[in-house]
């Protein structure tokens, strides 16, 4: 019997691109924005600096494979990679997912996630407000044309052996569910497809990004949800009328981010009658600080530590316990943010001390 099935959440984003050369520069990946990051105050862990992997490329395989083996050996069940289609069978990032199905390799089980949202400068940009808002891509719905030609694409990947499974059907997750028009329809073909191609069906998750958003998705016919704890936990804590006051000074004089005990932050991540639910699937986040990306206009969860992050990964898995094995699935978020301050691959401080506190609880 497992204590529980952890899928972590992975960035794509650590290779350069023609489009991220042409808005950004040339060699422009996720690193550039994690290697000049600075401390904004007193005690700010900036810059973070990768230990064992190095500022790596995902273009080489050996990286992957060392991913993997960190991974396996922590208790991470698999690889969520994180799948961009912005409709019209146009993809980004789709490189290093691309070579770790056609080369069988690393032997570690992985599913897709569909980050259907456009992208915008301020995603990318921290050096001030300057073209921000600019839209760099947009995620469209073209119909059922194309949710053919996107399922087609992601196919050979459901009928591959390292597919993660639920009840014997694919683990797809959907991050804006709501924002596909007919996402009723969109799943519906698919599992027709995915029926008519030797598959039982898609298992849907959709990602509730407000606890008002669970019963809307599962009657929108998803199979289960994921729960954003992040969000859930930060609006509540930012509800709070002092922190509310402070939290709106720090953002009309821009002068700090806004900061939120991490020891605090896990004290709201956590809600057992909703991720006790074998339809609701929690999440564990380790750290959090959105700084190299957006200044002091981002979210920092402050004082975050391997043990207290063990703290959390025992209380979510103490929740999941009494589900049945296929439904005790936990979404890590994530493997390798590493601009968003959000990971658990080594770095210069911790080293190895997160991989360390999952493997101790799982």
């Amino acid at each position: 019997m497992k204590k529980a099935r952890v899928i972590a959440f992975y960035l794509p984003q650590y290779h350069p691109i023609p489009e991220n050369n042409e808005w950004w520069g040339k060699g422009f990946t996720e690193w550039t924005n994690v290697g000049k990051a600075k401390p904004l105050f007193k005690g700010h862990y900036q810059p973070k600096v990768p230990a064992d992997l190095g500022y790596y490329d995902l273009r080489m395989p050996e990286i992957r494979e060392a991913q993997a083996a960190m991974a396996k050996e922590a208790g991470v069940e698999g690889f969520m990679y994180w799948h961009y289609w912005f409709g019209n069978n146009k993809t980004l990032l789709e490189r290093p997912f691309k070579e770790v199905l056609s080369s069988g390799k690393p032997d570690f089980p992985f599913c897709l996630g569909w980050a259907n949202h456009s992208w915008y400068a301020k995603n990318w940009n921290a050096g001030g407000t300057k073209g921000k808002d600019k839209l760099l891509i947009e995620q469209t719905y073209p119909g059922e044309e194309d949710y053919r030609k996107h399922f087609e694409t992601v196919l050979p990947a459901f009928k591959d052996k390292r597919y993660i499974m639920v009840e014997n059907k694919p683990l797809f997750l959907v991050f804006a569910p709501l924002d596909c028009p007919d996402i009723k329809n969109f799943m519906n073909l698919w599992n027709l497809w995915a029926r008519e191609n030797a598959l039982e069906g898609v298992f849907f998750v959709g990602c509730a990004h407000k606890n008002k958003d669970h019963e809307g998705l599962l009657n929108a016919g998803f199979d289960a949800v994921y729960r954003d704890v992040f969000y859930d936990a930060t609006i509540k804590i930012k509800g709070k009328k002092r922190n509310k006051i402070m939290w709106e000074l720090s953002k009309i004089l821009n002068i700090t981010p806004g900061k939120i005990s991490y020891e605090k932050f896990i004290n709201y991540s956590v809600d057992e009658n909703l991720d006790s639910r074998n339809n609701v699937f929690p999440s564990i986040v380790p750290n959090f600080d959105h700084s190299p990306r957006s200044g002091n206009r981002g979210i920092i969860l402050t004082n975050s530590t391997p043990e207290l992050f063990k703290r959390l990964v025992k209380k979510v898995v103490n929740v999941v316990a009494k589900k049945k094995d296929s439904r005790k699935i936990i979404f890590l978020r994530s493997w390798n943010e590493w601009a968003e301050g959000n990971y658990v691959e080594p770095d210069l401080k911790f080293g190895h001390g997160y991989l360390d506190a999952l493997k101790k609880e799982l």
